[in-house]
């Protein structure tokens, strides 16, 4: 079906505060706005974001396949992209003849996963897989058990949770020190419950999300004060509906899944209203030409289309015809599934 209504079943955990009745999940045209994406090879702005191009395809396939459109973007064109971002080292950047970081490399994995696509890399790179883990765990620092994101030597827990998401997909969390792994989380942690980039950081929703994601997938979730970091996280919530990052600051429709997805993980997704977030992200569509924007008006971009989507499937994925999410990471539940019983 082309759309799908706000009004259809919604999930017992969200408030009932009536169905946002005229509001509809334009799918139809946030396909054909991802499918356009790689047609304006004459803008300036396609040259411009060359740096994003890894991450913009892992955007735009995931947020297809929650949509459940899987073959929106070609199969053998995308898998075709991704290993020619592939580097010696086993790491991969973000274009063909780009550097190679953490976060390319982490989106490459998650694509040839959700595409089934491993095979694919063994037989144009032999022993790809095992090159990607060794390339991952070159980037920890043995003392302190943080992340690089690549040779220069920054440092951000986004890097760790990337490095712990592509190694548990690919098999390989035996190649770092997980136990490091968990200290530098914990010494993130701060006196409100949320998380930082660094130790002593301010605390932030989307390093939030790669701190509990990264507990995650370690099974250590009940290191997590889950419910002073519920309190903070359903703070970000604003009149609106929608979220922001930090307090004080404008609701943005990517938060709509570092503060949504943080909460399901710890079973708190309950304590925002999961139906004016909804009615939030809804109103932040381009109805006439697909995507979403970041607020209501704006201009809409990959990022925030895929962050949307991912954030109305924690909410009420059957509600809208969607396939679910899994909150740990961002990407069809059922691809994490398949890729871990592998």
């Amino acid at each position: 079906m082309p759309q799908a209504s706000v009004s259809g079943r919604w999930m017992e955990s969200s408030s009932s505060a009536g169905p946002a009745s005229g509001l509809h999940l334009s799918i139809d045209k946030h396909v054909q706005y991802i499918q356009s994406l790689d047609t304006r090879k004459d803008e300036m702005e396609y040259w411009l974001t060359e740096h994003l191009r890894l991450n913009g395809l892992y955007w735009g396939l995931t947020a297809s396949c929650l949509l459940d459109r899987p073959g929106t973007l070609p199969r053998a064109g995308v898998v075709e992209f991704v290993l020619n971002c592939f580097h010696e080292n086993g790491g991969f950047g973000a274009a063909p003849g780009h550097d190679a970081h953490m976060l390319y490399t982490v989106s490459a994995v998650q694509i040839l996963v959700t595409l089934d696509a491993l095979p694919d890399l063994e037989a144009r790179h032999p022993n790809g897989r095992l090159r990607i883990g060794q390339y991952i765990s070159s980037l920890q620092d043995h003392d302190s058990g943080a992340f690089s994101g690549d040779e220069w030597g920054e440092t951000d827990t986004r890097f760790l949770y990337g490095a712990l998401n592509a190694l548990s997909l690919l098999h390989l969390l035996h190649f770092v020190d997980t136990t490091k792994c968990i200290n530098y989380v914990q010494a993130c942690a701060n006196f409100d419950g949320g998380f930082g980039t660094s130790p002593g950081a301010e605390s932030h929703a989307g390093q939030v999300f790669t701190c509990v994601a990264a507990l995650s997938i370690l099974g250590r979730l009940d290191l997590v004060d889950k419910n002073k970091l519920g309190g903070w996280l359903s703070e970000r919530q604003v009149a609106a509906g929608g979220l922001n990052g930090r307090p004080e600051k404008l609701e943005d429709v990517c938060y709509s899944w570092w503060v949504g997805s943080s909460l399901a993980m710890i079973d708190r997704l309950h304590w925002i209203d999961g139906q004016k977030l909804a009615h939030f992200i809804l109103r932040c569509q381009d109805e006439e030409k697909g995507g979403i924007a970041d607020r209501p008006g704006d201009v809409v971009d990959v990022f925030h289309t895929h962050f949307a989507i991912a954030g109305l499937s924690l909410v009420g994925w059957q509600a809208f015809r969607l396939k679910e999410v899994d909150a740990t990471y961002c990407m069809p539940q059922e691809v994490v599934r398949r890729a871990l019983a592998t």
